[in-house]
C-alpha cells in the first residue's frame, strides 16, 4: 500500500451524494471541445470538496486547486480560504524548524507518520498503564501492563486508574525503574513518555539507562527532558535519546528520575515506550509551497506577515539539519532512514527481516528512499525557488511591511543555491543505464524500479535538465524501452488514467514492516505497478513542457475517455467492482489503484487546464499568463477564477489574451506574458476600449497594468 490514511474519509462519501454542479463553479470553454471540457469540470467538482487541508504532505498539492474556484454557493470559496489559512498557520513547527506531519494519531512519533511503531519490530519496548485517549488496537498494543514489577522510591503508589498509574511524591527525588529488558538502540531512537503532573514546580525530570558493560545508573547515561504541569490532558514527551553519545548498542534497563519534586505533588504515568523515527523529510518543503500558494492566490498580507518567518525557519531546517546548503542535496541522517531495504534475501532464497531498516520518508511510506534522498531533494529545489520568489516580492513591496530579520535570505542567493542543487541532483541521482532518476541508499546502491511519479515530478518542477527531461518522456511515452522493466511501452499506461507508479516489479525494497510484498500480484499495490490518478497532473504537465500541447492534450483526452466510462458505470467503486481488472485502495484497504477515499490529490488532474494549457499562475502582485494551446483548442476560456479579491474570466488564444475582473481595484497588477511584442487596451464597462502604453518591470519583465475601474484588459500579439 502507498499509505494508511484515515484523514477526512467523509470527503468521498459526501462527494458520492453530490450530483449537481453549482452554476458558479468554474467552466472551461473551447470551440469543438465542449464535451471533454465538461467532463473535466465534472472531475474537478467531484474532488473539489476534498481539496481542503489534510496532512502536511498535501500542502504541496491541494491549496491551488482548492483555492482557485470562486464558488459562492454555500460560501464555499470563503470557507476554503479560512480553512487553509487556519491549517497552515497552525502547522506545528518544533523549536528546531521541523514541520510536523499532522497525520492521524498512533504510538509512533507524534510529529511524524503513524507507523511503524514499537510493536511492529523486535528490540523496542512498551509499558502502557492506560489506553485513555489512545487510538484503537490497530495502532497500539491490546493489553494494559501492571506496574507491579517496577521498582520505585520517593513515591507512594496510588494504583492503576482510568488515566494510568497514579504516584504521589513522598521524597525530593523520585526514582521509577522499569523491569529489566533488552532494548536495541537502533530500533529505539526515541523514548516517549505520556503523563500528567500536578504541583511539580521546579522539578527536573530525566531518563537514565544501564548497559551490560555499565550495569549501574550514572549521570553519564542520563538525558533530561522538559518538565510538565497539567492534569487535564496527557503530555506526549518525546525524548531524543539517539542524540546522546552513550545511547548505543544494547540497553538493559531504564529509570525515570524526578529531582527536586515537591512532596505532595502528583504524577500520572499513562505509558513509557520506544518509538522509531517516523518523521518526514518533505514536510518543510510542502509547508513552504502551501503557504506560498495560499498567499499568491489570496494576497492575504496578514497571513504572510504571520507565517513568513515560519517558512524561513522550515527552509533553514532543510539547509542545516538535512545539510541541503552544504551537500546540495537533502541528506537524512535520522535512524532507520539510511535508504536501505528492510528485507534481506538469503542465498537460499529465504528472507530475513532487518528490523528498524527502511523507514519511509514521504507519501510513499513503504519505500525507504533514503539517506541522500532524491524525492526530498526535488522538493527542496522547488522550495528554494518558491522562497526566492516570495523574498523577491517582499523586497519589491516595502509597503507590505513584512518582517525580514536573521532568517531572511537574499532572492539571488536562493536562486543560485537552487541551481547548485539542480546540478548536483542531476549528477548524483541520474541512472545513466536506465536514463531516469532513482533513489540511492547510504552505501551508494541504486534502487531503480522505474518510479514514474518521481521522474514526472522532476520534469514538472524543472529539476531535470532538458536532456534528462527528454529521456524521461521518451521512456514514459514508450519511445524507448528499459531492459529489465516489467512494464514497457504501452503497458506503462495499462491503467489508462495514469502511468503505472513503477515499471519494474519490486519485492525487495521496502521497510521491514511490509514483509510479504510477493504475496500481492504486480499491479495490486499502488507503488508496485499500480497507479494514482492525481499524479497524472505531473505527467500531463511534464508532457506539456517537453513534448508540447498536442501531446499533453491527447493524454488528457485519454483520461477523459476513461472517466466517462467510470461515470457511466456509477463511479469508481462500481467501475472497479471485480468485473474488470484493478483493485481500489482506500480507507485502510490495500489495493493497486488510488483515486478516491484518501487520494485527495485527484483534484489536481483537471487543474492542468488552468496551470498548464491556460498558463495562469498567480503571484503576490499579479499573475503569469503563458498559455500553451494544442491545435485542437484555438482558444480556451476559464471563468470563476478566484484571484486575490477578484473573480476573473480569462480567455486565451494564439493572437490575443483577455482578462475580465469583477470589481474595481486601487493597485496596479503585474502580468507576465509569453515572449514577443504585445499591444494592450483597457476594456470599459460600456464596451469601449482604451489603448494603453505597456511598461515592463525590470526584475521579471512583467507588464504593469493600471486597470482601476476598467472591466478588464486585452492583449494582442503584434
Amino acid at each position: 500500500m502507498k499509505r494508511l490514511s484515515f484523514l477526512g474519509l467523509w470527503a468521498m462519501t459526501f462527494l458520492s451524494a453530490m450530483s449537481q454542479i453549482p452554476e458558479d463553479f468554474p467552466r472551461f470553454s473551447a470551440p469543438g471541445a465542449e464535451k471533454a471540457l465538461n467532463r473535466l469540470r465534472e472531475l474537478y467538482w467531484l474532488h473539489y470538496p476534498g481539496a481542503g487541508p489534510k496532512s502536511t504532505l498535501w500542502d504541496e498539492w491541494l491549496p491551488a486547486p482548492g483555492l482557485m474556484p470562486a464558488i459562492q454557493t454555500n460560501n464555499a470559496a470563503v470557507s476554503m480560504r479560512l480553512q487553509w489559512n487556519r491549517a497552515l498557520s497552525q502547522r506545528i513547527i518544533d523549536p528546531e524548524g521541523y514541520v510536523a506531519t499532522h497525520q492521524h494519531p498512533s504510538i509512533a512519533h507524534p510529529l511524524g507518520w503513524p507507523f511503524p511503531f514499537w510493536t511492529q519490530g523486535r528490540g523496542g519496548f512498551g509499558w502502557h498503564f492506560s489506553f485513555k485517549e489512545t487510538v484503537d488496537e490497530n495502532w497500539r498494543p491490546r493489553q494494559i501492563n501492571p506496574p507491579d514489577a517496577w521498582r520505585v522510591s520517593g513515591v507512594d503508589s496510588g494504583g492503576l486508574g482510568e488515566d494510568g498509574w497514579s504516584l504521589n511524591v513522598a521524597g525530593s527525588t523520585v526514582l521509577l525503574q522499569m523491569p529489566d529488558t533488552e532494548i536495541d538502540t537502533f530500533q529505539s531512537p526515541f523514548i516517549q513518555l505520556r503523563w500528567k503532573a500536578r504541583g511539580l514546580g521546579a522539578c527536573q525530570p530525566s531518563l537514565e539507562w544501564i548497559t551490560p558493560e555499565n550495569p549501574q545508573f550514572s549521570p553519564e547515561r542520563r538525558i533530561y527532558f522538559e518538565p510538565y504541569e497539567g492534569i487535564e490532558h496527557f503530555q506526549h514527551t518525546v525524548i531524543p535519546v539517539y542524540r546522546h553519545p552513550q545511547w548505543k548498542g544494547k540497553i538493559t534497563g531504564l529509570r525515570l528520575r524526578f529531582d527536586h519534586a515537591p512532596v505532595g505533588s502528583n504524577l500520572v504515568l499513562q505509558a513509557l515506550f520506544s518509538q522509531y523515527d517516523t518523521r518526514h523529510n518533505v514536510n518543510g518543503q510542502a509547508f513552504i509551497r502551501g503557504c506560498a500558494h495560499y498567499f499568491w492566490w489570496t494576497r492575504d498580507l496578514q497571513f504572510l506577515r504571520q507565517n513568513i518567518n515560519r517558512m524561513r525557519l522550515a527552509l533553514r531546517y532543510l539547509q542545516t539539519e538535512h545539510r541541503g546548503l552544504s551537500e546540495k542535496v537533502i541528506c537524512t541522517d535520522w535512524v532507520g532512514h539510511e535508504g536501505r531495504t528492510g528485507l534481506k534475501r538469503n542465498p537460499d532464497g529465504s528472507k530475513r527481516l532487518l528490523y528498524g531498516e527502511g523507514v519511509g520518508n514521504n507519501y510513499w511510506d513503504l519505500l525507504p528512499f533514503g539517506d541522500r534522498d532524491v524525492y526530498a531533494t526535488i522538493r527542496y529545489y522547488e522550495a528554494l525557488r518558491v522562497m526566492a520568489q516570495i523574498e523577491r516580492e517582499i523586497l519589491e513591496h516595502p509597503e507590505w511591511q513584512m518582517p525580514v530579520g536573521v532568517f531572511a535570505q537574499k532572492p539571488a542567493d536562493l536562486t543560485a543555491h537552487a541551481n547548485e542543487v539542480k546540478r548536483m541532483g542531476n549528477r548524483l541521482f541520474w541512472n545513466p543505464k536506465t536514463q531516469r532518476f532513482a533513489p540511492i541508499d547510504r552505501e551508494g546502491k541504486r534502487h531503480d524500479y522505474g518510479y514514474t511519479f518521481l521522474n514526472a515530478e522532476a520534469v514538472y518542477y524543472d529539476f531535470a535538465t532538458p536532456a534528462h527531461a527528454k529521456a524521461i518522456l521518451n521512456w514514459l511515452c514508450g519511445d524507448r524501452k528499459v531492459t529489465g522493466d516489467t512494464a514497457q511501452g504501452a503497458d506503462i499506461y495499462h491503467w489508462r488514467f495514469a502511468p503505472r507508479a513503477s515499471t519494474r516489479r519490486n519485492i525487495d525494497y521496502y521497510g521491514w514492516f511490509w514483509s510479504h510484498p510477493e504475496s500481492i500480484p504486480w499491479g495490486g499495490q499502488v507503488q508496485d505497478g499500480g497507479a494514482v490518478l492525481g499524479f497524472s497532473f505531473h505527467d500531463v504537465m511534464a508532457r506539456l513542457q517537453v513534448r508540447g500541447a498536442d501531446d499533453a492534450w491527447e493524454r488528457l483526452l485519454s483520461i477523459v475517455a476513461w472517466f466517462e466510462e467510470v461515470q457511466a458505470a456509477g463511479g469508481y467503486r462500481n467501475y472497479y467492482n471485480g468485473s474488470r481488472e484493478g483493485t481500489l485502495q482506500g480507507g485502510g484497504t490495500a489495493g493497486g489503484l488510488g483515486m478516491d477515499q484518501e487520494f485527495f490529490e485527484s483534484v489536481m488532474v483537471p487543474f492542468a487546464l488552468i496551470e498548464g494549457f491556460l498558463g495562469f499562475r498567480p503571484s503576490g502582485d499579479g499573475f503569469v499568463l503563458q498559455p500553451k494551446l494544442p491545435r485542437a483548442l484555438p482558444s480556451l476560456t476559464v471563468d470563476s477564477i478566484h484571484w486575490h479579491d477578484q473573480t476573473l474570466q480569462v480567455k486565451v488564444s494564439e493572437s490575443a489574451l483577455e482578462i475580465l475582473k469583477s470589481a474595481p481595484v486601487e493597485e496596479p497588477c503585474f502580468i507576465r506574458l509569453p515572449a514577443g511584442r504585445w499591444s494592450a487596451s483597457l476594456l470599459q464597462a460600456d464596451g469601449s476600449e482604451t489603448p494603453i502604453t505597456l511598461v515592463r518591470r525590470a526584475s521579471d519583465q512583467a507588464y504593469r497594468i493600471d486597470w482601476r475601474a476598467a472591466k478588464g484588459v486585452r492583449f494582442k500579439r503584434l
